[in-house]
């Protein structure tokens, strides 16, 4: 299988819901608070206060919490 390497899209956090319906700001929120406990660091960038979030990485992120027993 071919690896995409094209940048990922960089989402702010407050925008997730324009491009996506889940989770919640309220929920993203939750993650981005307990990110180093939840492994969701590897999701965030940070850019001065702005917290973005890796659309890819989100989606792998996902999939690896459905791979945990």
């Amino acid at each position: 299988m071919k690896e995409d390497r094209s940048p990922s899209k960089l989402i702010p956090l407050t925008e997730w819901h324009k491009h996506h319906e889940w989770p919640p700001l309220g929920g993203l929120r939750h993650l981005v608070f307990f990110a180093k406990d939840n492994g969701f660091d590897k999701v965030t960038r940070r850019v001065g206060r702005r917290v973005l979030l890796d659309e890819r990485a989100f989606f792998e992120w996902v999939e690896a919490q459905n791979a945990q027993p």
